[in-house]
């Protein structure tokens, strides 16, 4: 079996001490000509922890996955995976709301 990542392993460190349901975060990697691709998923009620308001969080988590990627010499995107069930709707802002006009989390 291969060893995980240094990136995959903070990635899901970090995600783990953020939400409430570590026990459903999962990350999957991926390589190609254009670097690393992680692919997080977490629990539905967990999407607004890990994106943050307007989007602060998930910006602050790739800012520190670029600063791990360049330490091992890749380049590191993260890709956060829309929650089955979850409801959240993309705004112009690229910020997350709820449906129904609530957006404040």
């Amino acid at each position: 079996m291969a060893t995980k990542a240094h990136d995959q392993e903070f990635l899901e460190y970090l995600v783990k001490s953020i939400v409430e349901n570590p026990d459903k975060v999962e990350v999957d990697r991926k390589v190609d000509e254009m670097g690393v691709l992680l692919s997080l998923k977490v629990d539905p009620k967990d999407m607004g922890l890990v994106v943050g308001r307007q989007g602060a969080t998930a910006k602050a988590i790739r800012s520190l996955l670029r600063i791990v990627g360049v330490r091992n010499n890749a380049r590191v995107n993260l890709k956060i995976e829309e929650p089955e069930g979850s409801t959240h709707v993309r705004r112009e802002g690229g910020d997350f709301r709820r449906e129904g006009g609530d957006s404040n989390f």
